[in-house]
């Protein structure tokens, strides 16, 4: 049974305030954690899911498509993660998803379906404290959000590798 708080954040961020940019970060860390480099690992599935769902609110049919179109393929593997949600549920939303990229409809946003109630009580309690958002805000996260520490953790590495030449 997988209950990791990266997976239960992912969800949380998923079905709460549709935060995909969010659940994308909590899920690549957790990945990285567990299968770093594997990129057939079930986790980069639900990552990508998250991407896709991002570029489509963005209204990036082309890279929305692309990227679902890879989410879905890799999210059709076993895993325990499906213990925690319906995979033939996802699968047939995905699709739908899909098939409206495809027809150049407009953004819609699913549910994950959870089906361990141990594992839905924590997404839950993490969704009622997550903060509201603007749809703005949501739609371009990654232009808007406070970058600083990235950008000085990648001087830091620079500058430590032009201090070992």
């Amino acid at each position: 049974m997988v209950m990791n708080p990266l997976f239960v954040q992912y969800c949380a961020y998923f079905n709460g305030n549709k935060d995909y940019f969010e659940c994308h970060e909590v899920l690549e860390e957790y990945w990285k954690e567990i299968a770093p480099g594997d990129r057939e690992h079930i986790l980069v599935g639900f990552v990508q899911l998250a991407t896709g769902l991002y570029h489509w609110r963005r209204d990036n049919k082309n890279g929305a498509l692309r990227t679902l179109q890879k989410a879905y393929y890799c999210l059709q593997k076993e895993s325990p993660f499906f213990d925690m949600l319906d995979q033939s549920d996802l699968l047939q939303k995905l699709q739908k998803a899909i098939t409206a990229l495809e027809m150049e409809e407009a953004f819609q946003a699913f549910q994950l379906t959870i089906i361990n109630e141990p594992f839905a009580q924590l997404v839950n309690a993490q969704i009622a404290a997550l903060e509201p958002m603007a749809s703005t805000f949501l739609r371009d996260k990654h232009k808007l959000r406070d970058r600083s520490a990235i950008v000085a953790e990648r001087h830091a590495k620079l500058n430590a590798k032009k201090g070992s030449v």
